[in-house]
């Protein structure tokens, strides 16, 4: 039904030129919604504590601040844009296009990597795409998996510890998404895949439970 045929053609090109002119507006809105539940409830602070009487107004102080970092992100993506926008492509999008020859390592952006290495891991068509969509989704229901009593993770030794076990778990993920499809990239992308769903589906609440009767919460 992506397609809108049986392999790629003119309707798939249409449909994905619509979502990509959609997607803006779409993240502008969750954008807005995020930062109406931001100035209704207030952001977290490192020690996870209330605030609610050292509350200080959204604008100017975090608005400024966030115009900064705006404007850090924009001038050297503007620059890379104006007067280099080929430095970090893909030099297979130099090759002459051949509708009989598929180049034999194909891959997409860095950003999509750890995705694309949790699609691979699966033999099975069908259940890579299930494990991809997997990946995502599972992000949504981090908020319902979320056992400890506390919002930082200040004091919260173990919970540091699984963090930066993930963060290089989605490191490993992303180098092997680069790599061809053969041994041992497989395997490891196989187990790295594996890792990734039990951290935040059994390790995520176990530490988060354990942390409380450490602490005796």
């Amino acid at each position: 039904w992506a397609w809108g045929g049986f392999s790629v053609d003119n309707p798939t090109l249409t449909r994905f030129f619509a979502l990509h002119f959609l997607l803006p507006f779409i993240i502008a809105g969750l954008t807005f919604i995020h930062l109406t539940f931001l100035h209704e409830t207030g952001s977290n602070n490192p020690l996870g504590i209330s605030s609610n009487c050292d509350k200080i107004p959204f604008h100017p102080y975090f608005s400024t601040k966030d115009i900064l970092g705006f404007m850090i992100m924009l001038v050297p993506l503007t620059a890379l844009a104006m007067f280099s926008p080929n430095l970090l492509g893909d030099p297979e999008n130099y090759t002459p296009a051949n509708p009989l020859v598929t180049p034999p390592h194909i891959k997409p952006e860095w950003y999509f990597l750890f995705a694309y290495a949790i699609l691979r891991s699966i033999p099975n068509k069908l259940g890579g795409v299930l494990a991809l969509a997997a990946s995502v989704l599972i992000l949504f229901l981090i908020p319902f998996l979320h056992k400890s009593k506390q919002r930082t993770m200040t004091f919260r030794p173990l919970s540091q510890i699984m963090f930066w076990i993930l963060v290089t778990n989605l490191l490993i993920l992303t180098w092997v998404g680069s790599q061809p499809v053969e041994h041992p990239f497989i395997i490891i992308g196989q187990l790295a895949s594996l890792a990734y769903f039990m951290t935040l589906l059994i390790l995520f609440p176990i530490i988060g439970a354990l942390e409380n009767k450490m602490l005796n919460l």
